[in-house]
């Protein structure tokens, strides 16, 4: 999945010349957390509700918005941008490490979309396949060839279809697969997985 699957768009945006009192009634008037600010169609920064919030504290303490400041004075200038076709993986690391919660989305030097926080849990819900109706298996493998394909043969050999697979590595040199399948009946799955002698983390063994 890439940025340009989850980015919204178009995008809601502000001119360094808008005033912060405008900015403040625009993101509640349009329920949103972030603003790119844009000038002769390029992006010079961008404001959110933190940034205003910042602004109300230094700019006027104890006192109301300072309605004539510019939004120039408060934007943070140095953007972290994505490009549409980042994974979202990508684009979830740098909003991560930078402890930021959007990206605006360039291309050509052009602003055509947004990635937030909300948009990234979605993109989650899909690749996970958690949105259609499912079972979920979650299986540790070690961390060998052939492993993955032994688990996909197996479900293959029950006539059970795969909606999702993800996997990622545990010490001790295990990975651990998560599954969701396109039945409900997962307990019965996981003890033919027990049987052929897979470790099992879900469901759970049933108290017969």
């Amino acid at each position: 999945m890439l940025v340009k699957d989850v980015m919204r768009s178009p995008v809601l945006t502000v001119e360094p010349g808008m005033t912060l009192e405008e900015a403040y009634r625009f993101l509640l008037e349009k329920g949103i957390r972030h603003l790119p600010v844009v000038a002769e169609g390029k992006l010079v920064g961008i404001l959110t509700d933190r940034d205003l919030r910042l602004a109300m504290s230094h700019l006027n303490p104890g006192g109301p918005l300072p309605g004539s400041t510019p939004v120039a004075a408060a934007m943070t200038r140095k953007v972290v941008t994505a490009h549409p076709l980042d994974p979202v993986e990508e684009a979830a690391r740098v909003m991560r490490e930078g402890k930021i919660g959007c990206l605006p989305v360039l291309e050509d030097g052009r602003l055509v979309g947004m990635v937030t926080g909300i948009d990234l849990l979605d993109a989650l819900l899909r690749l996970t396949g958690v949105t259609e109706p499912s079972g979920r298996l979650e299986v540790r493998l070690p961390d060998r060839v052939g492993e993955l394909a032994r688990l996909t043969g197996f479900l293959a050999g029950r006539g059970v279809n795969i909606h999702s697979l993800l996997s990622y590595p545990e010490d001790g040199g295990f990975v651990r697969a998560v599954v969701r399948v396109n039945t409900l009946e997962t307990h019965l799955l996981a003890e033919g997985l027990r049987q052929e002698g897979f470790e099992v983390i879900w469901p759970p063994r049933k108290p017969w």
